[in-house]
């Protein structure tokens, strides 16, 4: 990948934030630059206890409430499960694709930010179980990813000493990839 401000400036052409009709849920993938100029992302890994997704590694997020437009789910969903403040957020820069896990009539939707890091993140231990922050550099490397096959669909995972990327959230992460690998190659 280029300089880190060549990232920013790519992500500034991301597609604005969609709400396609039955999205229920919306997350904030949280990108910022480490004090080595690295890009890295905040991701975390559910709790073994929670009923849905226990032990999954995802961005930051959850159910939107009544009339809650996606940015401002994103946000509050990323103060309630690592204590992002809002005024950490220094830029939307837009969405990706909408995503559907099983249920294909309520799409999760992506919300692509820069942040300033907070000296630390605070786990709301009944959601988040471990912050993983790798470098977007690492994830660019192809060969970390491995594709397998799930109930018939092909389904891509990355692995973490944490724990394992996988399923809806891998999808984003990487549609993410993909566009800052197109924008660099342009």
């Amino acid at each position: 990948m280029g300089s880190t401000s060549d990232t920013w400036e790519a992500l500034r052409s991301l597609p604005a934030v969609i709400d396609p009709p039955g999205a229920e849920y919306a997350v904030l993938v949280p990108l910022y630059e480490d004090e080595a100029g690295e890009v890295r992302v905040v991701l975390t890994r559910r709790p073994d206890h929670m009923p849905t997704h226990p032990g999954d590694v995802v961005f930051p997020g959850g159910h939107r409430e009544d009339g809650e437009e996606p940015i401002s789910t994103a946000l509050r969903e990323a103060w309630e499960e690592i204590a992002l403040p809002e005024e950490n957020v220094v830029e939307i820069f837009g969405g990706l694709s909408p995503v559907t896990t099983r249920d294909r009539t309520r799409p999760i939707i992506p919300v692509v930010a820069r942040i300033e890091r907070p000296p630390e993140f605070v786990p709301d231990h009944r959601e988040v179980d471990v912050i993983i922050e790798p470098r977007v550099d690492d994830l660019l490397v192809e060969d970390d990813w491995v594709e397998r096959d799930w109930y018939g669909h092909p389904l891509w995972f990355y692995e973490f000493d944490e724990g394992i990327l996988w399923g809806a959230t891998a999808y984003m992460m990487r549609e993410l990839l993909d566009f800052l690998r197109s924008s660099s190659a342009s």
